[in-house]
């Protein structure tokens, strides 16, 4: 059926890399073959999981498949695959090579490729759409080695892609003045150094394959169809799941990746907030061998920390921070592979109490000799789960207990087409369709305000050292003080994929719960409030502010103004709170937001 496949077999040729006895000067790295750059137990696993996702023999999947990534291997060496962001340490661009195209056979499984044409002719194709797909995936960021890199051998001679793979020990840079998105464009310099001529001889029978191929290593993915589609939902779902598993890992990390900014908010709350080696009213405890973080309390309070830093993407369930904490080699694993410990901490004048633990290495936090000394008591890890997630921190009461974890499921993206609908996932089911009003004393019907009304008196009583978010109560007054404060210094984007307040109708557009959930997690101090009365953390804080009178209401007396979100591909609605004037929150306000448009309540 495929005439590559009756040609006689020969072994995949691997490129030779010289043997001779170097020793890399200091800051060189010396290039190795593709043998032994797969030979990781996880990469190993990685192809394994590639070759059960085709119908192919051994023998031919060595010919189509492997030969390829041995030389995507070759070429790529120990590149990261970013400079700060995914999978940014040494060998990153292979790991997201290989998972890029694992998640992106997994998902062509689900397609009958090419769409519209016969069943016959879909099975004659399928092993040649398969292929292309893992082809188009492998190759799509294989441009970035050309233009955001700058590598040189160890007497300073530049090396480019083109000319093939190292051949002397090397060191690299990323190029500060790059272009972003020239990488796509450039992967035609070099895709056929990984595809052999007899595999584009095969491709290029289908011509529906071919195009959407050729579009997606041009970087034109809004003309590739199903295929680019596919590229660009693997590349998130590896993104997504970047897997680091080595504590040197992150201790290696730039600055700026998501791993070094996890350790440096832990080592801020432990060096500024977090108490140690107290009993009864202790965040922590620190062993000879380990340090003990009380869970809860660890996941709110370095949430918390992150986002007033003005750090996005923290998961708001502490299961999800756990399992970033985890994967990013930061907590070490029970035995189970689980990031919760439960132990029991026993001091030397008898007090004892159980807790769930999230445990680290403490040459994470400590450099040697500024390492505080160890709990005179102990702490003796138990048998069994631990039990679910209860009650504030133990400097509050001894009584904390936090979720298991379980391992992470393998979830694919939906839409990576969704642009602005991307509006911090659905709304909670209570308000997809908003009750009349959402406050416990909702008030009768009544007109809107007119658009220009000046703000209430309320704002005005903001304090000016409200304006900046610090330790002060949780209030309605100091919502909207954190809101203005965040605006100015740009923490919280207006108008964008991710934003929380919008520009819609001339005025600041609040999106629900997003916005209230955000305050929730940047405060702790608001659990405590909302458990006395009997409400979620966001809740209470939208009781605050609808007390404030800031927000216009529909003709029908709802508080809640729903917004259609129109994307390239689908629409989508959101709800929030349309605020009387845009001074309550702009000094300066922006154009209203082509994307969103207000639906008025009949």
């Amino acid at each position: 059926m495929l005439p590559l496949f009756r040609r006689k077999w020969m072994p995949p040729t691997t490129r030779t890399l010289p043997t001779r006895a170097i020793e890399p000067q200091k800051g060189l790295m010396r290039p190795e073959p593709a043998s032994s750059l797969l030979a990781t137990p996880r990469r190993q696993k990685l192809l394994e999981h590639i070759w059960q996702r085709t119908s192919l023999s051994r023998r031919q999947f060595a010919t189509l498949y492997l030969a390829p990534l041995e030389r995507y291997a070759e070429l790529v060496q120990q590149f990261p695959a970013s400079e700060a962001h995914h999978h940014a340490y040494p060998g990153g661009m292979l790991d997201h090579g290989l998972e890029i195209v694992a998640y992106a056979l997994k998902l062509r499984q689900s397609h009958l490729l090419p769409a519209g044409t016969t069943p016959e002719a879909q099975a004659a194709q399928a092993e040649a759409w398969t292929a292309g797909t893992a082809y188009a995936a492998l190759l799509h960021d294989i441009g970035k080695i050309a233009v955001d890199l700058h590598v040189e051998y160890a007497d300073g001679t530049t090396w480019h892609p083109w000319h093939g793979p190292l051949q002397r020990p090397y060191r690299f840079r990323y190029r500060q003045e790059r272009e972003y998105r020239l990488h796509g464009a450039a992967t035609g310099l070099l895709y056929a150094r990984v595809l052999d001529p007899g595999i584009f001889d095969w491709l290029s029978v289908y011509p529906d394959l071919w195009s959407a191929l050729l579009y997606v290593l041009a970087g034109q993915y809004e003309h590739a169809g199903t295929l680019g589609e596919l590229v660009v939902q693997a590349d998130q779902a590896s993104v997504a799941h970047e897997l680091g598993g080595d504590p040197a890992k992150a201790m290696a990390a730039p600055k700026h990746a998501l791993q070094r900014k996890l350790l440096d908010g832990l080592r801020f709350l432990l060096r500024e907030e977090f108490k140690l080696n107290q009993p009864q009213a202790s965040d922590g405890w620190l062993t000879q061998d380990a340090l003990w973080l009380v869970s809860k309390t660890v996941s709110d309070k370095l949430r918390a920390h992150l986002l007033s830093q003005g750090i996005d993407g923290i998961p708001s369930n502490n299961t999800a921070v756990f399992n970033v904490l985890q994967d990013h080699g930061i907590v070490q694993p029970t035995a189970d592979g689980k990031a919760i410990w439960k132990a029991t901490v026993t001091s030397d004048n008898g007090w004892s109490h159980s807790f769930t633990f999230l445990r680290l290495a403490p040459a994470l936090i400590w450099d040697t000799g500024e390492r505080p000394g160890p709990f005179a008591g102990t702490v003796r890890i138990e048998e069994g789960e631990a039990s679910p997630e209860a009650g504030p921190s133990p400097a509050v009461t001894a009584a904390v207990d936090a979720a298991p974890v379980a391992v992470a499921p393998d979830i694919i993206p939906a839409d990576p087409f969704s642009g602005l609908l991307e509006m911090l996932g659905d709304p909670p089911t209570s308000l997809a369709r908003p009750s009349p009003d959402t406050s416990a004393d909702a008030e009768p019907p009544a007109p809107p305000p007119p658009a220009a009304a000046a703000a209430p008196a309320d704002i005005a009583s903001i304090a000016p050292e409200m304006m900046v978010p610090s330790t002060i109560e949780p209030s309605g007054e100091h919502f909207v003080a954190w809101l203005r404060h965040g605006i100015h210094t740009r923490k919280l984007i207006i108008n964008d994929v991710k934003a929380l307040v919008h520009t819609v109708a001339d005025t600041a557009y609040l999106v629900s719960p997003g916005v209230f959930q955000r305050y929730a997690q940047e405060h702790p101090a608001v659990a405590k409030r909302a458990k006395e009365a009997g409400l979620t953390d966001w809740q209470w804080v939208q009781k605050r502010f609808e007390r404030l009178q800031l927000h216009r209401k529909q003709p029908s007396g709802l508080n809640i103004w729903t917004c259609e979100v129109t994307g390239p591909r689908k629409s989508r609605r959101l709800h929030g709170y349309l605020l009387t004037t845009p001074d309550v929150l702009f000094e300066n306000t922006s154009a209203n937001n082509p994307y969103l448009h207000l639906i008025e309540s009949t």
